[in-house]
C-alpha cells in the first residue's frame, strides 16, 4: 500500500510514453499555455520547429 501512496499518477503516465510522445505532449502543452499571450502562433511554431531541428541534428550526430 505504501508504494501506491508514493506513486504520482502524472509520473506514471509520462513513464509509459515514448520519448517522442513526451516531446509531443510537452509541445502541445506549451502551445496551449501560450495561446492567450502576445506571441503569435507563428512565433510558437517557429520555436517548436527549432527545437525539433536541434533534436534531429543531435540524433544524426550520435548515429555517426
Amino acid at each position: 500500500m505504501k508504494i501506491a501512496e508514493r506513486l504520482d499518477p502524472e509520473e506514471f503516465i509520462l513513464s509509459s510514453l515514448t520519448p517522442r510522445e513526451r516531446l509531443e505532449a510537452a509541445l502541445n502543452l506549451a502551445r496551449h499555455a501560450f495561446q492567450d499571450t502576445t506571441l503569435t502562433m507563428e512565433d510558437i511554431q517557429a520555436a517548436i520547429e527549432k527545437v525539433r531541428r536541434r533534436l534531429t541534428q543531435r540524433r544524426t550526430k550520435s548515429r555517426r
